[in-house]
């Protein structure tokens, strides 16, 4: 048994577990014919770096994978990255465009890019992968997998081409989100929606047969150059005579018919509506039901985002090569100049061009431009056919998604959901296995060999230079890991379906819901039992973290500070099932703290002979003492077991903080403390020290998922070990140990304690004065245990049981059916202290009341900001406590 020393320092044992533990295979131990348990990561950007959020779900992943390893479970956590096509095409680029001289993509040829990032991922790619290290998270590394290693690749490109020859993938012509910085389609999830100072403009449309004009409104004024219809409510009576007329558009004198659809709402604005289908994803299904073919709707603008002309040639020359500002600013200079502009009149009656408004206005996330809706042909996936599966797997629970609340997001989104587009503009992915003919016409095959059987010999073919969206193969993830397609066991050695997946509900739709289609569909079962989805970690004033706000909050920092063990308590207690974390640095400063305490009374274990139990079942024991803590500790194990089987990790994590600190720190060890005699302190009995012993060995199991660095190193410091703490038992909820009785009278004892405590403290009683205690009204029961529990009271109380009544001024505690007195003439100014009392109940009771007056003001709620309203309550909480509490203080005088 090695002596710890006096300061608990994690970094000074994080790394040298992580890498014993990683050197020695603990993380996939050789349990050849134990139970499988299996969970996988979402596969974190290769280009990534830790955020708060992956500390957050990698953390419940591995109290998860721990917990099931001391279950004795053959715990498999799946780990690898993902190419991340867009983030790590933009890296290298911006690498390439910093060198001398600048180079571009488009200055190699495709194959020699591609090898410059495969370069760049071997030598900058694992930052993420050493963070998670530094987290603890026990994955497989020995396994790790890449979303474009050759095993992972191979099932992708089946995959496509199986749903292609089933009917479920194919090309289509449909409005995607176009990044016209990067050139590519992008998915909703990068698309980042930003508030932006605009304007609203009115115009007006000419009828063409000279009749008047419609009025339409617009943020978008260039689109109207592509616009091909005008939309009315058929109920709208102002325009039931307009319907099937045609309207003359004003810059390139287009005829487009009024048209009736329920999109137009009589309520708003004029109640009629521009329709330009090639550049609005509501005008895009207006122009479906009115007949309009994606084929024939006009597009203006190109892959930069600039003005081209449309199919009818109708938009002027001038106007050609504009950017989307520049036509903008043409446009509504035009139509003002023709007489089409109407004029928007302030509250002063000045007129202007337009309306100001704040406008919803849609950016690449990555690429910090404006996203155009744009017509386009891509590959789609017939989502709405391979949803039906899924849904009907959470509908009869063969999926359970925790909490359950998210349920029904789940069914609105997947019985409403849209064909997914599936391939991207770029070099560096999953290269769509499509060859073109001459006439146009896609092959699909995995090899170039077997599209060119299917086009005939001699067709010449192109192979499609798009790939696929990055979401298309993490969808595999569950399975395609596992060694599909070769492994042909249809549970893939018992690793399918998984056990349960860890996720932000940020990407129950992009990630979760596809793997549920796909895992369904190529595998014929469900891809995981439970998805458990966890909510965000927001800054500390509850708002949402953002680089452009300053509050993000860098969790290997945390590490730095407090270690990763009380980082990772941290996000467990707070992992409150449907709500959002608000980031606490006190609370993680506080969970050092809880460190450093197991820390110190590890300390007083080795100082007072206290070492590593050899048996797994509790000790016999005689002393109340003893078996009241084998008590508190199996009910314990027995809290986190029932959290932990309801993912209810904030649940585990305070049953173990309670325990630990309160029960056994606070508690069991200053029970068992060995009283001084004379000069010397005395010994602690061996009943209690093997008790101790077992108790601190069950704390160390119990929290070891949680804060895995400082248990292990504890559980080595205690004794000689047959085997590391990861790979321990977890404890059992053995009843056979409960003595209710003596439970009872410990649970008495701690009580009696506290009052006693709170009465000194109250009235100011000084800390060394020794006091008699008198009882009144106790029972048989009760004397028993003042007789029994008499060394205790004296040295954690400083009372001794006196006879007799009490006589004079003193304070009175009751505890059960007992009241116990304390005298204090002659102790404390028994005058004094009444007058201290009175003066402080007054204040408390004053300020109460004020912030009382304040929450009950209507408009102080109403107007006041959330965190101010907050406060005012919490305040107001703590007076009125205090107030009741000095009121408590004042009655005990009597």
């Amino acid at each position: 048994m090695s002596e710890l020393p006096k300061t608990f320092d994690p970094a000074s044992i994080e790394s040298r577990w992580y890498a014993h533990w990683e050197a020695s295979g603990q993380f996939r131990p050789d349990r050849p014919n134990a139970e499988p348990w299996t969970i996988v990561n979402p596969p974190p950007n290769v280009t990534g770096s830790l955020h708060i959020g992956h500390a957050l779900d990698n953390t419940l992943q591995d109290i998860l994978t721990r917990h099931a390893r001391l279950k004795g479970k053959d715990a498999l956590w799946v780990v690898g990255t993902d190419h991340a096509g867009i983030a790590t095409q933009m890296v290298v680029e911006r690498q390439m465009g910093a060198m001398s001289p600048p180079q571009k993509r488009t200055d190699l040829s495709r194959e020699d890019f591609i090898a410059k990032v495969w370069a760049w991922k071997e030598e900058s790619g694992g930052e993420i992968t050493q963070q998670l290290r530094r987290l603890g998270c026990s994955m497989d590394w020995a396994n790790e997998r890449f979303t474009m290693d050759e095993g992972f690749s191979k099932a992708v490109l089946k995959v496509f081409v199986d749903l292609h020859k089933q009917g479920l993938l194919y090309r289509d012509k449909r409005l995607v989100n176009w990044d016209p910085g990067l050139g590519t389609a992008i998915s909703d999830l990068e698309v980042e929606t930003r508030e932006i100072k605009g304007s609203f403009w009115h115009l007006r449309y000419p009828l063409e047969d000279g009749s008047g004009f419609i009025e339409v409104a617009t943020t978008r004024p260039e689109t109207m150059l592509a616009d091909m219809a005008v939309a009315v409510n058929a109920t709208d009576a102002r325009y039931t005579a307009l319907i099937g007329k045609q309207v003359k558009l004003p810059i390139t004198g287009r005829l487009i018919p009024i048209i009736a659809d329920d999109h137009a709402d009589p309520e708003l604005g004029s109640g009629a509506v521009k329709i330009t289908p090639g550049h609005d994803f509501n005008d895009f299904e207006v122009g479906k039901r009115a007949g309009m073919a994606a084929g024939t709707m006009l597009n203006m603008l190109d892959a930069k985002a600039r003005v081209v002309q449309v199919s009818d040639g109708l938009i002027p020359a001038d106007l050609l090569g504009l950017t989307t500002a520049e036509a903008r600013k043409a446009v509504v200079a035009q139509l003002k100049a023709e007489g089409f502009l109407i004029a928007h009149v302030d509250k002063e009656g000045v007129e202007h061009d337009a309306e100001p408004r704040t406008i919803q206005t849609p950016y690449g996330d990555r690429s910090g431009v404006v996203i155009e809706p744009w017509l386009t042909d891509q590959w789609y996936v017939d989502a709405k056919t391979l949803a039906q599966p899924a849904i009907e797997a959470v509908r009869v629970g063969a999926i359970d998604i925790v909490p359950k609340t998210w349920e029904k997001t789940f069914f609105n989104w997947m019985e409403n959901i849209q064909p997914w587009c599936v391939s991207r503009q770029l070099w560096w992915g999953h290269q769509i296995p499509a060859w073109f003919g001459p006439d146009g016409t896609p092959y699909v095959a995995e090899t170039e060999a077997e599209a060119q059987a299917l086009a005939g010999a001699g067709v010449a073919l192109v192979r499609d230079p798009d790939v696929l969206d990055t979401w298309f193969s993490s969808a595999l993830w569950p399975f395609a890991t596992m060694g599909w397609p070769e492994e042909s066991d249809p549970t893939l050695g018992g690793r399918y379906p998984n056990d349960v997946l860890i996720s932000g509900f940020d990407i129950l739709f992009f990630w979760n819901a596809r793997m549920m289609m796909q895992g369904l569909h190529f595998m014929k079962d469900v891809p995981f039992r439970t998805l458990y989805l966890h909510g965000l970690v927001r800054a500390a004033d509850g708002a949402k973290m953002s680089k452009s706000k300053g509050n993000v909050v860098n969790p290997l920092g945390l590490i730095d500070q407090y270690g990763a063990d009380a980082l990772r308590f941290f996000m467990a207690a707070m992992e409150s099932q449907g709500r959002d974390i608000k980031m606490d640095e006190k609370r993680v400063e506080g969970y050092r703290n809880f460190a450093t305490k197991l820390w110190n009374a590890a300390r007083f274990a080795q100082a007072n002979g206290i070492v590593a139990s050899t048996t797994l079942e509790a000790p016999r024991a005689q002393l109340a003492v003893n078996k009241w803590i084998i008590a508190e500790t199996i009910a314990t194990v027995q809290a986190v077991d029932l959290a932990l089987a309801d993912y209810r990790f904030d649940g585990a994590a305070n049953a173990i903080y309670q325990f630990a600190w309160s029960r056994f720190c606070d508690w069991y060890l200053e029970l068992i403390k060995p009283q001084m005699v004379g000069d010397e302190r005395g010994q602690i009995d061996d009943e209690s020290k093997a008790v101790a012993g077992w108790v601190l060995d069950q704390i160390l199991v119990l929290l070891h998922p949680f804060m895995p660095f400082i248990t292990e190193e504890l559980w080595h410091a205690m004794g000689a070990r047959e085997h590391d703490l990861i790979v321990a038992q977890w404890p059992m909820a053995d009843a056979r140990s409960l003595d209710p009785e003596a439970s009872r009278e410990v649970d008495w004892l701690i009580r009696l304690v506290q009052e006693i405590r709170t009465a000194r403290n109250e009235l100011n009683v000084p800390p060394g004065a020794r006091l008699p205690l008198h009882v009144r009204d106790a029972n048989a029961a009760t004397l028993a245990r003042l007789e029994r529990q008499a060394p205790a009271l004296a040295r954690l109380a400083r009372v001794t049981h006196a006879e007799g009544e009490a006589t004079g001024g003193a304070a009175q505690v009751v505890v059960d059916e007992a009241t116990f007195v304390l005298p204090l003439e002659g102790v404390i100014d028994l005058d004094s202290e009444r007058t201290r009392l009175t003066k402080a109940i007054a204040a408390a009771e004053k300020e109460r009341d004020a912030l009382s007056g304040r929450l009950g003001n209507a408009s102080f709620v109403e107007r006041a900001k959330p965190e101010a309203v907050e406060k005012a309550k919490a305040d107001h909480a703590d007076k009125a406590a205090e107030a009741a509490r000095l009121q408590a203080a004042l009655g005990r005088l009597g």
